[in-house]
Order: structure tokens, then C-alpha cells, then sequence
């Protein structure tokens, strides 16, 4: 057995870090509230160090691989229950069970002397290789802003999903879209293991056909000045106020989603090849609306981050022109859920794991490694963005009797400008669902102008 000194308990502030062994083994350590086995809640008492409980699990599903850094934490008769953000596999942090069947590795860890130390059984000599906290801060502005706009309007307790949708999508002060959004996310998912859960209001309300911008310079997405290859600061400002303006739409996209397609039900009756099958039509789940919040909280936490970037860099988001090009999609696919999905889920964003390793290498260059940093966040994060378009379009095909690949790229051709062009990042785009039988020679409606990245 090796114990591994994982580092001194102060210095373990996060909530979650991501732990690499001298073998290479990933593995991720869970800093969470201890519970109250009377009543099962955490106890939000952070201060004294025995208020906290420490586990570690492997860092990779063990279904698909998914990054177990990323996992939403639940509390499930008196336990911490880890879900896997791809596909939404259960662990037990301590035992490793889930309630799919199959089980996650996971590693005793103890604290003594103000120390924290991880078990690892059966392998000698393992020594900590690196670890380093996983980032979940979204970062808000302190201080005095450019034009102080107060706080943001918060729903009451009666607010359906759907009303804090529409409200956020007719929020145009950035600041406050990511105050709500991040609020809104935290308070669905807290309701839904209570006895008063968020009701949806499918059908009550009606979302803006144009959500508004504040203090912003459009032009057309052909009329941006190139950014260059990020060899200079003017050249790296530009392209991540590019990026921070794609994140910014991205939050409304995922917002929309929910309000614009709360009424979806699925085609009860589909043809296939061999008979006339007669499927009963669906509602959406739940697990539909939460998965698309988590990618809304995922999208502020990027603007943010760029934001903030921005700023540490001697600019603001607003400072350059900006274009409407991803919300332009949405507008030509704002009658068929399938085509949103396709389109902005599985060709724009799914560009976006394209073209994001080559971005990050130009920061690389440049030395400016807390542009990385961020960067490398957002690419994570939109792999499972883009998992979420793909296991949402599997799921409406199934109940329909459909082939996914074939509505895709039957989507695509309808209502997509353009072609969808390589270099394509397989390994990234696989991780997702996505294989080559998907994007591989397939062309939309006629168009001169480059592919949109991300969102």
C-alpha cells in the first residue's frame, strides 16, 4: 500500500482538486460540508476544520471517461452522491457504487496532524505528482464598475423555470445575466431533492425574439477586424473579447433552450424503413432542464473568466465591436428543437473543441499562461456542452424511432449556412459522441462566410 501526502490542510481550500500520482493515475479529491446524519443536510460551517470530509475517486468515469472533476454533487440518504457530467452516472464518493451497476474506484482518505494523505492499495512507492484546484469560481465584479448599475432583480419564491428564463434572457447588464444565471442554477438543482421543486411552466410565458445587449457595438459577423495569430496583447485582447462575446450569447442559447422548447413533446408516430411504428409522444424530463442549466452556469462562468481577463489586461468586454452571428442561428431554428440542437449544440460549438487547442497554443506561445488557464477551462467545460447536445438529440430520436446521425445531418443541411469543415478534433469530438459518420462531408444552405466557434 502506498499512503500518498496529498498536502497540508490548509492549503486544501477548494472544493474539489485534481490529484496526478508519480504513476500517472488521475484521481480527484472531494473537500465537502460534513453531514448531519439526523437530518441529512450539509452543515455550512466552514471555519472549523473538523466541519469538513474528504474523499477521493478516480478522476475518469469509469462508464465513458468522463472528467469526474466536473461532477455535480448531491446528497442522497445521508451520502455525497458524485454524477458524471456526461452522461449523468451516479457514484457514491465513498463506496464508489452507482446506481447503473457499475462502480468507481475510490481511495480512503485520512487527516492527521494537519495533514491530508490518500490510500492507494496494492501499488508501492506512489508519491503525489502535481495536484491543483479545480476551478468553479465564477468571477464577479468587485468594486466600483465603469457606470454602477446596482443589483440585480431577483424572482419570487412563485417564479416558475420559464419565468426566470424570459427574465434572464431580457437581462442586458452582463454582470447581472451572470448573477442570475449562476443564482437561478443553484436554486433549481437545491429545490429538486426538496419537496418543492421548481415548477417548469412550459407554455406560460413567452421568450424575447431578440434578448438585448447593453453599451455594445454590433457589426456583421464578415465585418469583424481579424485578430490576428495572438503574437502581441492588442492581437490577444481581441480575440478574447471575441471569445467572451460568443460565451455571453452562449448563456442565452442555453437559456432559450429551456423556455423556447418547454412545450416539446415528442412525434408520436414515426416511419422507418420497415413498418409504421407507433411511438407514445414524450414530455421532456427534468433531467432536460437541468442539463441545459448546468451549461448556462458553465456559459457565465466562462464570460466571467474572459471578462475578468479582459480586464487584468487593461480592456473591458465592450471595448471592441461585436457581432450576432450565433444567435442569428438560433432565430433559424427557433420552430424545431432537433435543428437547435444540431446547429448550435453539434456544429457551432462542437467547432469550438476544433479550433480551441489551437487558440490555447497561441497563448502558449505568447507566455500569457493566465489566458491558458482559462482557456483550458472553457475547452473542458464544452466537451461536455457539446455530450449534452448529443445525448439530447439521441434521446428525442429514440422515442421517435429515428437514426440521430440521419436527423442531424438532415438538420444541418436545412438550416446551417455553410459547410462544415475540418481540421476536426476527433479525440475531442469522440469524447462527446460524436464520430465521423456526423460531420464528415456534409454541407448546409449556401454560404461564403467561416463557421462560427463555440457556444
Amino acid at each position: 500500500m502506498s499512503v500518498v501526502d496529498i498536502g497540508r490542510l490548509t492549503d486544501l481550500q477548494n472544493t474539489r482538486h485534481s490529484v496526478t500520482l508519480s504513476n500517472g493515475k488521475r484521481l480527484v479529491l472531494f473537500r465537502l460540508p460534513r453531514i448531519d446524519q439526523s437530518n441529512a443536510v450539509a452543515k455550512p460551517v466552514a471555519e472549523s476544520p473538523d466541519a469538513w470530509t474528504y474523499y477521493a475517486m478516480e478522476a475518469e468515469c469509469p462508464h465513458a471517461g468522463g472528467p469526474m472533476t466536473d461532477a455535480h454533487i448531491d446528497i442522497e440518504d445521508s451520502s455525497y452522491i458524485a454524477s458524471c457530467p456526461w452522461h449523468a452516472y451516479d457514484f457514491n464518493v465513498e463506496t464508489g457504487e452507482s446506481s447503473y451497476g457499475i462502480k468507481a474506484c475510490t481511495f480512503p482518505v485520512t487527516v492527521q496532524d494537519g495533514r491530508v494523505s490518500i490510500h492507494i492499495a496494492e501499488v508501492e512507492h506512489l508519491q503525489l505528482a502535481k495536484i491543483e484546484p479545480v476551478s468553479e469560481q465564477v468571477k464577479f465584479k468587485h468594486g466600483p464598475r465603469v457606470e454602477p448599475s446596482g443589483s440585480p432583480t431577483y424572482l419570487g419564491e412563485d417564479a416558475t423555470l420559464c419565468d426566470w428564463c424570459v427574465h434572464i434572457l431580457n437581462t442586458s447588464n452582463p454582470e447581472h445575466k451572470i448573477e442570475l444565471t449562476t443564482h437561478l442554477f443553484s436554486l433549481f438543482a437545491t429545490r429538486e431533492h426538496s419537496y418543492s421543486p421548481m415548477r417548469i411552466g412550459a407554455g406560460t410565458v413567452t421568450p424575447p425574439q431578440d434578448p438585448p445587449r447593453q453599451d455594445l457595438t454590433q457589426v456583421k459577423p464578415g465585418r469583424m477586424p481579424k485578430a490576428g495569430k495572438g503574437g502581441n496583447l492588442k492581437s490577444r485582447i481581441m480575440m478574447l473579447h471575441a471569445l467572451a462575446n460568443i460565451e455571453q450569447w452562449a448563456i442565452d442559447l442555453a437559456i432559450d433552450i429551456m423556455v423556447r422548447f418547454a412545450t416539446f413533446r415528442t412525434d408520436a408516430s414515426t416511419t422507418n424503413e420497415h413498418e409504421q411504428t407507433h411511438n407514445q409522444s414524450q414530455p421532456l424530463p427534468r433531467t432536460f432542464f437541468y442539463d441545459w442549466l448546468k451549461v448556462a452556469n458553465d456559459e457565465a462562468k466562462h464570460f466571467s473568466l474572459l471578462r475578468a481577463r479582459l480586464e487584468e489586461l487593461g480592456s473591458r468586454f465592450g471595448a471592441l465591436p461585436v457581432h450576432h452571428g450565433l444567435w442569428e442561428s438560433a432565430a433559424r431554428t427557433a420552430h424545431d428543437l432537433r435543428a437547435r440542437i444540431s446547429v448550435i449544440a453539434l456544429v457551432h460549438e462542437a467547432r469550438g473543441l476544433d479550433v480551441n487547442p489551437l487558440t490555447i497554443e497561441k497563448f502558449r506561445n505568447a507566455g500569457d499562461g493566465d489566458s491558458v488557464e482559462t482557456l483550458n477551462v472553457i475547452h473542458n467545460d464544452e466537451i461536455t456542452h457539446v455530450t449534452t447536445g448529443h445525448r439530447w438529440l439521441t434521446w428525442i430520436c429514440r422515442h421517435e424511432g429515428t437514426d440521430p446521425v440521419r436527423v442531424f445531418r438532415a438538420c444541418v443541411q436545412r438550416h446551417f449556412r455553410g459547410a462544415v469543415k475540418g481540421p476536426f478534433n476527433r479525440e475531442a469530438r469522440g469524447l462527446a459522441g460524436m464520430d465521423g459518420s456526423y460531420y464528415e462531408d456534409l454541407y448546409g444552405l449556401p454560404w461564403k462566410g467561416e463557421v462560427l466557434a463555440g457556444g
